[in-house]
């Protein structure tokens, strides 16, 4: 019981470091300045990294999109393996769904030939109002 309740956090605090990675990743990749001097990576500030990080901004935004590129793939694959060891080991508790098991052959009916009849009753009705309409 404690083992899941610990594993189940631990994969909560993971999926959310790995949704900060995303959006950092997804800012980094937008702030590159592209190589034909237009585009996105100009709009948000393009040229201001290169004020923030020197003359070596291409080297320091590609590297750290690498490096967040890198971190991303292990996390996921991290919390793959997590959810994966936490479907096989979870502990069985009676939360889950009972299994029934059908009747292995049917109850034979009694004339199978012979068409049923069904009984319909309709409600009755005042005949006095009919009548007099």
């Amino acid at each position: 019981m404690l083992l899941t309740f610990t594993m189940s956090i631990l994969l909560g605090i993971l999926t959310f470091i790995l949704i900060i990675v995303s959006v950092l990743l997804v800012l980094l990749v937008l702030m590159q300045k592209s190589k034909s001097d237009g585009g996105v990576g100009a709009a948000l500030g393009g040229g201001m990294t290169e004020s923030a990080f020197g003359a070596d901004t291409n080297n320091v935004l590609s590297k750290t999109t690498i490096n967040a590129t890198i971190v991303f793939f292990v996390l996921s694959f991290v919390l793959y393996l997590g959810h994966i060891y936490q479907r096989n080991h979870g502990a069985s508790t009676d939360d889950s769904l009972p299994s029934i098991a059908a009747p292995a052959t049917l109850a034979p009916a009694a004339d199978a030939s012979a068409p049923s009849a069904v009984t319909v009753e309709v409600p009755a009705t005042e005949k006095s109002d009919t009548a007099s309409k």
